[in-house]
C-alpha cells in the first residue's frame, strides 16, 4: 500500500500543485489509517495491505476508533476526505475497479459563520501601529495590506517587490494551487506601503547577515522574510492593544474584506475572483455573514422586531 500512497502523494505534488503543507496533511492521515487497519482490523503487516483489503465497513470502524479519541468532527472529516481522495485516484488509475469507500459517509458538520470586523473596528485596527517607528511603519503597510486585499497569511508571506505594481494600485497574488490573481489594493493601502518602502524596509533589511538579494515585501526586524507566525504575532498585538475583546486573526481581516465589499454592493462573482475561491460556494458563506447583520439591525430598531 505504501508504494500507492507514494504515486498519490506525487500526483498531488506534480499535477494538482498541492501545497507541500496539503500534501504533509494527507500523507500522516493515509499513514495513520494504514496503521490502525493493520493493528486492529486485518491483522496483517501495514506493508502487506492491498487497497481491497480496506471496505467500507472496515473504514467505519477506523472512523469509530477515531470519534473514540475524542477528536473533532472537523478533523475525522479531513481523515476521510484524504482517503477519499486517495481511493478516487486508484479507481481513475484503474488500480483497483469499485470504490467502497464512496459509501461512507462523515460526520455531520456545523457550518460556523466567519467572524468579521466591523468596518469602524477595522480602520481602528489597521491605524492603530505608530508611525514614528521602522516596525510601526511596517506593520501599518501589513495591515492595511492584509484588509485591503483579502490576502490569505501566506500570500503575504510570499509576496514579492517585484509582484507590486503601486503605480496601478494592484499586486500580483499567488494563491492556493499555485493559481495567480491580481489584486487591488486601495490608496490607503499604496500609501501604506510607498511609506514602508521609503522609510522602515531599508533600515530593517540592513539588520540582515544574508548576502543574497531578499524580494520579500514584508521583513522581520532582523531583515529575513516574515514569516506566517511573525504575522499572526503582529495582529495579536494590535488587537490587544486596540481592545477589541474577541479573538481575531489575520483571516478575519479577509473575511471582513469580503463582507464589507458584499455590504457596499460588490456582487458575489467579483468577491470571488479578488478572494480566488475556484467555488462560488466559498464566496455565498459572506452573504450569510451579511444577512445575519441585517437581521440584527432590523431586531434592534425595529419597534415590533420581538415581541
Amino acid at each position: 500500500m505504501y508504494s500507492y500512497i507514494d504515486i498519490f502523494l506525487t500526483y498531488l505534488k506534480v499535477e494538482k500543485n498541492a501545497s507541500p503543507r496539503t500534501v504533509d496533511s494527507y500523507q500522516k492521515d493515509l499513514f495513520n489509517g494504514l496503521e490502525f487497519f493493520a493493528a486492529n482490523m486485518l491483522k496483517k503487516a501495514d506493508y502487506n495491505i492491498i487497497p481491497t483489503d480496506i471496505d467500507h465497513r472496515v473504514f467505519r470502524s477506523y472512523l469509530g476508533w477515531l470519534q473514540g479519541k475524542g477528536l473533532a468532527r472537523t478533523t475525522i472529516a479531513r481523515h476521510l476526505a484524504a482517503w477519499r481522495s486517495f481511493y478516487r485516484y486508484l479507481l481513475r488509475e484503474e488500480i483497483i475497479a469499485d470504490n467502497s469507500l464512496a459509501k461512507v459517509s462523515g460526520p455531520k458538520l456545523v457550518k460556523s459563520l466567519p467572524r468579521v470586523l466591523y468596518e469602524g473596528e477595522a480602520a481602528l485596527l489597521v491605524e492603530s501601529p505608530d508611525l514614528l517607528h521602522p516596525l510601526g511603519i511596517r506593520d501599518r503597510a501589513l495591515l492595511e495590506t492584509l484588509y485591503a486585499g483579502g490576502f490569505r497569511i501566506n500570500e503575504l508571506v510570499s509576496l514579492d517587490l517585484g509582484d507590486l505594481d503601486l503605480a496601478s494600485g494592484f499586486a500580483r497574488v499567488i494563491g492556493k494551487g499555485s493559481k495567480e490573481r491580481i489584486v487591488p489594493l486601495g490608496s490607503e493601502s499604496v500609501a501604506a506601503i510607498r511609506n514602508y518602502l521609503g522609510e522602515s524596509r531599508p533600515r530593517l533589511l540592513a539588520n540582515s547577515t544574508e548576502r543574497k538579494l531578499n524580494n520579500a515585501v514584508f521583513l522581520n526586524r532582523w531583515g529575513k522574510r516574515l514569516s506566517g507566525r511573525g504575522i499572526r504575532k503582529i495582529v495579536n498585538k494590535y488587537v490587544e492593544k486596540v481592545s477589541l475583546g474577541r479573538k481575531i486573526s489575520p483571516h478575519t481581516l479577509r473575511h471582513s474584506f469580503a463582507t464589507h465589499l458584499l455590504n457596499a454592493g460588490a456582487d458575489l462573482r467579483s468577491v470571488q475572483e479578488l478572494l480566488g475561491h475556484i467555488r462560488l460556494s466559498s464566496t455565498q458563506i459572506y452573504t450569510h455573514v451579511t444577512s445575519e447583520r441585517l437581521k440584527q439591525v432590523y431586531k434592534k430598531a425595529h419597534p415590533r422586531a420581538e415581541e
